[in-house]
């Protein structure tokens, strides 16, 4: 029989009252050769603290021979080499000891399903029967707990950089140690609302409160249909915008223990009422839900409300262009990649351009004869240096195509450079700054990759796709990038000879008009394109009228060998359909 994994915010759960501060806790890392286990990524360093009412009762660390040769960025990430693990003992060795060492407490883990997972599958190929562990998760418990406006995110970094002294180096017992403060300061955090015991824990996020369920009547007389549903409180300003395939039923939820989000705790406190908007498909409920968040702005929503805090890189359009970073882009013959969700990532990827290219990165536009006097950069050949006259039109002019290119077509020249980079830097054992190197690079090839993905939309008039549906078949009408029409298309006018292009005829009267904007940006939000991109890739779609075609993967085909945050990437708790 398969056994249940435990965890904190599992509802139910009795936990016997046990007192946090009286709880033995095992907080545990690893370094893996790779995202899953299920891959053939095996485990390459084990680190883990025991404590037990904030004080350390002992350590275990030790590296781990995979028996198979550690890839080269994970090398680049963590500085395990396969010269450290080549005496180390082997997995069926540290495995029972680092059992022996857990026994009896409680796992921790940040990101538990990753650490947990590489534990279990390793124990069940050495026929290792795996303990009762009951496991919190310190990035649910940080999600759950804090509020975006103090972290914008719960990795790991960002969540140490604020409650430990210790910063995560992706070694094992350092990011161990960092999760014990971590950890300490969610416990403290929890205190606020009573919390004292694990079976606090269990429930904190999934009991109902009285006002939960005084307000359940706010989902009376609500359509049982899929589409978005806003609530607002006693002036009528939106709350909250979510979006389901069942409006009456997602609603009902959250007057019940389904719902477990604190946040959403305090929003059905001030809600006073729900309004709905029925939608034909789920494509259309998702485009309206971000449309409307971006009008309203709802403080509890997270995601998706100041789409204007999004970065470009420009290679402008001037005598001597240069890489610049907007807000948005604009008319002309200037090249735009983006856009970045932040002004750090734009920097990045415009630290990777300029290392791989002498373009100039002098500010302000340059007359087409100037004069002035070279910068350092020009004296140590990281620029072309047009200040001075040094360098002819032509040949300036041949190295911004080769940025141009790196920008709209295929990064490769970028990557080549890099890998050589990388190469020397690991060979140094500078693996901290090939690291940094890495993470620009992947900043870069991410924003030409979704550039790309955009532009393949945005470019379109008009296009007219279909996948089915229960009832027939769902229609969506796309005007660059932007959803400009959906309705369900009836199975038996389907079927009926000539009798869909009439239908289609009508449904593109009621179409809304759209106005192309300036490319690659669409004529929407960039996330509606991006839904409308992944609704168009999906299994059974197919044109109707117009013609689409993904964009061929010239920057996604490097995102394998730079893209380490991708891989062991947390599951976002995303929004969508519920």
């Amino acid at each position: 029989m398969a056994m249940h994994q435990p965890a904190f915010d599992d509802p139910g759960i009795d936990w016997g009252g046990r007192p946090l501060a009286d709880t033995t806790f095992c907080v545990v890392d690893l370094e893996t050769t790779g995202g899953s286990p299920k891959k053939g990524s095996k485990i390459t360093e084990v680190g883990a603290v025991k404590v037990r009412g904030g004080e350390i009762l002992g350590e275990f660390q030790t590296l781990v021979n995979p028996d198979q040769l550690i890839p080269a960025f994970i090398t680049v990430l963590t500085g395990i080499t396969d010269q450290m693990v080549v005496e180390a003992p082997r997995i069926a060795e540290v495995l029972p000891s680092f059992l022996e060492f857990a026994r009896g407490t409680v796992l921790v883990a940040h990101n538990a399903p990753f650490d947990v997972g590489f534990l279990k599958h390793a124990a069940g190929e050495l026929g290792i029967d795996w303990p009762g562990f009951d496991v919190v998760d310190t990035a649910v418990l940080a999600r759950r707990t804090l509020l975006r406006d103090e972290v914008p995110n719960v990795k790991l970094a960002t969540l140490a950089a604020r409650f430990s002294p210790v910063q995560p180096d992706h070694r094992a017992l350092t990011d161990a140690r960092a999760t014990v403060d971590v950890l300490h300061a969610l416990f403290e955090r929890l205190g606020t609302w009573g919390v004292s015991t694990v079976e606090d824990v269990a429930s904190f996020t999934s009991k109902v409160t009285p006002a939960q369920r005084r307000k359940k009547h706010l989902a009376d007389g609500l359509p049982d249909a899929p589409g978005v549903y806003l609530f607002r409180d006693a002036r009528g300003d939106v709350l909250y915008v979510g979006t389901s395939r069942s409006l009456r039923t997602r609603v009902r939820s959250y007057f019940t223990k389904a719902e477990t989000r604190t946040r959403m705790g305090e929003m059905i406190a001030l809600a006073e009422k729900v309004d709905t908007v029925v939608c034909a498909t789920d494509t259309e409920a998702r485009v309206r839900e971000l449309r409307l968040i971006d009008r309203h702005r709802p403080p509890y929503n997270r995601r998706s409300k100041f789409p204007e805090r999004a970065m470009w890189l420009r290679l402008t359009d001037e005598p001597w262009p240069r890489i610049s970073l907007v807000r948005g882009v604009v008319e002309g013959a200037a090249t735009h990649i983006g856009p970045f969700g932040s002004r750090k990532q734009a920097e990045a990827a415009m630290a990777t351009l300029h290392d791989a290219f002498r373009i100039r990165q002098c500010t302000g536009r340059l007359p087409l004869s100037p004069s002035r006097a070279a910068c350092v950069l020009a004296e140590l050949g990281q620029c072309l240096s047009p200040c001075d006259g040094t360098v002819t039109v032509e040949d300036y002019t041949h190295e911004v195509g080769r940025v141009r290119r790196a920008m709209s077509a295929d990064p490769v020249e970028v990557v080549a450079h890099l890998e050589q980079r990388m190469a020397h830097l690991a060979t140094s054992q500078r693996f901290e700054d090939a690291a940094v190197m890495r993470d620009r690079a992947a900043s870069l090839i991410r924003a030409v990759r979704r550039t790309q993905r955009l532009d393949s939309l945005a470019r379109e008039p008009e296009l007219i796709a279909a996948a089915p549906h229960d009832e027939g078949w769902q229609i969506h009408v796309v005007r660059h990038g932007r959803l400009a029409a959906a309705a369900i298309l009836p199975r038996d006018i389907a079927r009926t000879p000539g009798a869909t292009a009439g239908w289609v005829d009508t449904l593109l009267t009621t179409a809304e008009s759209v106005e192309p904007a300036p490319r690659p940006m669409p004529a929407a939000l960039i996330e509606e394109t991006e839904s409308l991109l992944r609704w168009l890739e999906s299994p059974g779609v197919r044109m109707v009228r117009g013609s689409w075609t993904s964009a061929w993967p010239a920057a996604a085909r490097h995102l394998e060998r730079f893209d380490v945050e991708r891989q062991f990437a947390m599951p976002a708790e995303a929004p969508g359909l519920g």
